[in-house]
């Protein structure tokens, strides 16, 4: 093939050429579950403190990106070594199964992310506590065995839990310590919207692979539920992260916090676009799309 085209062959240093490819591999749709936690964390410790240590920010965000770009990828290997991933996968994903790129080339480019994340966490670390180090490791192993191992987390009803828990109100989290050297309770209250919105993110997902999922032999939590109740509890979900803006308005943040309102509106886009069964996984894609978008919105406004 010739390095100028979008396909890549399995073999051979297009691989290393094409920056349309690279686009593709990244899943840029996705990466709004990394950067707007490290925003809303750092946002509610300027508050607190009334400064920004912007390096130690770039820092975050580059580290965040690397992470989730490498839990994607993990996913995809994982996924093609398993058979989920076929030539007929509807996705975002799709680089070895579409683009013809080796399952070895997107593994080794997972490890080459988390060793540059890795490197980034040794720098903030070393800006402000070395036991960030161990939080960061153990936000790396859950990346890998999201996907990975003998009992992959992706394929069990806890999904969400972990992809929220870590994504969500972990790196808001971090992002708060890493601005302020200290921890306070009030964080958790904040952390709590991104952690839901990030494990639906996943829910949305897995949505629309539900079918194909089943098929596979995962025991998702949308398989468990089945289709209607799992759009039932998206939009439970959804709600609960809009009325909690009124719990923060309540503890002392002033009316600002109603911001995220303002993207209410794709609510119904997401849901309406779910609310349908036994729709095909291409005709669930824009609903997945408008779950992204929401997030991105809302932990915007938020911060």
């Amino acid at each position: 093939m010739v390095c100028g085209t979008l396909t890549i062959t399995k073999k051979g240093w297009c691989e290393l050429l094409s920056l349309d490819f690279y686009w593709r591999m990244i899943r840029p749709h996705t990466l709004s579950a990394s950067f707007t936690p490290v925003f809303i964390g750092t946002a509610f410790a300027m508050q607190q403190s009334g400064h920004l240590r912007d390096l130690l920010l770039v820092a975050m965000l580059l580290a965040t990106v690397l992470i989730q770009i490498a839990a994607n990828l993990f996913n995809e290997y994982f996924d093609y070594r398993g058979g989920l991933d076929t030539k007929d996968s509807i996705g975002i994903g799709g680089t070895i199964v579409h683009d013809g790129a080796s399952p070895g080339f997107v593994l080794r480019t997972a490890f080459i992310c988390c060793l540059i994340a890795m490197l980034l966490g040794i720098y903030l670390a070393w800006s402000t506590s070395w036991w960030l180090l161990v939080v960061g490791a153990i936000c790396m192993v859950i990346a890998f065995i999201y996907a990975g191992g003998p009992m992959p987390l992706s394929r069990t009803p806890f999904g969400e839990i972990f992809a929220g828990g870590t994504m969500g109100a972990g790196i808001t989290c971090i992002a708060y310590f890493i601005q302020t050297n200290h921890m306070t309770p009030q964080v958790l209250w904040v952390a709590l919207p991104p952690f839901i919105l990030i494990g639906l993110i996943l829910t949305a997902n897995n949505l629309r692979d539900r079918l194909g999922d089943q098929k596979g032999g995962r025991r998702t939590l949308v398989i468990l539920l089945g289709h209607r109740k799992s759009v039932l509890f998206m939009f439970g979900g959804l709600m609960l992260a809009y009325l909690w803006t009124f719990i923060l308005l309540g503890i002392g943040h002033k009316w600002v916090i109603l911001l995220p309102w303002l993207s209410v509106w794709r609510v119904r886009k997401v849901i309406g676009g779910f609310a349908k069964e036994n729709q095909s996984p291409q005709e669930m894609m824009p609903a997945m799309a408008q779950m992204a978008k929401l997030n991105r919105d809302y932990g915007t406004y938020l911060a």
